[in-house]
């Protein structure tokens, strides 16, 4: 077995063996706590990290980065030039997990002499496997995913948009309430996964104003080897080793990717929201 198929089938035990029994108990919030930095943790998050860095450096001898470790263990595992590790979100959507809604995910991804090598994102709840590795095509439930070539992309203003508005400042959200320029818009709460349904084409173009490391390693190269694409509002590349919070702007395919960036530079800078300012406001 490959160690993508075997990742996959780790992701999927981990879902099964903790993560669905607790959910499906209606029990996750009883054990819910608060960390340092204001996000919740549950008994779940614990259980599934645990099983995870035990059984990860069992398919590939590394170390493990986590969400729950201590920052000055996050910072220690990745103070190498081109460090070597599995990055993983034992939990991704702890708040839809702890309130029973079904929308959230298990995220693992290999990074590799600091390149993302292999990503999976599991969803227990639609029994969807999101794979992929290095050079590959992204895969669902180990079938290729849909491909959209860019004579079927639709315009901007039919696109449906996954959009994080609790990071943006009143004057950016407001502009995207007030001057629409998407069909529909929705908001779920798992990063990870979020990715999976752009690479999906399920909705087509994304924003999100913060995300760190674990939030995107494995979404990342799901949607670019889907023939999607993201960038920070920087243009730079999302995936960097570091934990620095990162914006994301993304879209299904290189066109839709296109119309998506030019609103921002066309609608929102021509109210005299200037590069520095939206960069400051998302995260950067």
């Amino acid at each position: 077995m490959c160690l993508l198929a075997k990742v996959s089938n780790l992701a999927i035990r981990v879902s099964n063996e903790i993560l669905m029994p607790i959910f499906e108990s209606n029990t996750a919030k009883d054990s819910t706590s608060v960390k340092d930095d204001g996000s919740w943790v549950t008994l779940a998050d614990t259980q599934a990290h645990n099983m995870l860095i035990d059984e990860l450096p069992r398919l590939y001898d590394l170390p493990v980065l986590s969400e729950e470790l201590t920052t000055k263990q996050q910072e220690d595992l990745l103070s190498q030039e081109r460090p070597s590790y599995w990055c993983i979100d034992p939990l991704d959507g702890t708040s839809n997990y702890t309130q029973g809604l079904p929308y959230w995910c298990v995220s693992i991804a290999l990074i590799i002499d600091g390149v993302v090598e292999l990503g999976v994102v599991y969803d227990p709840n639609r029994d969807e496997c999101f794979a992929t590795m290095k050079n590959r095509i992204t895969t669902i439930n180990g079938k290729p995913i849909l491909e959209i070539s860019e004579s079927e992309t639709p315009s901007l203003s039919q696109a449906m948009a996954l959009i994080d508005f609790k990071r943006l400042t009143a004057e950016i959200a407001t502009e995207l309430v007030t001057n629409q320029p998407y069909r529909s818009q929705r908001s779920f709460g798992a990063s990870a996964l979020d990715l999976c349904w752009i690479a999906a084409n399920r909705c087509q173009i994304y924003l999100h104003g913060k995300q760190m490391l674990w939030d995107h390693a494995a979404g990342a190269i799901i949607l670019e080897n889907a023939n999607g694409s993201l960038l920070t509002f920087d243009g730079e590349k999302v995936f960097q080793n570091n934990l620095h919070s990162k914006s994301v702007i993304a879209a299904s395919n290189d066109k839709m990717m296109v119309q998506w960036q030019n609103y921002f530079g066309k609608s929102l800078f021509s109210k005299n929201l200037n590069q520095q300012k939206l960069s400051n406001v998302v995260g950067l």
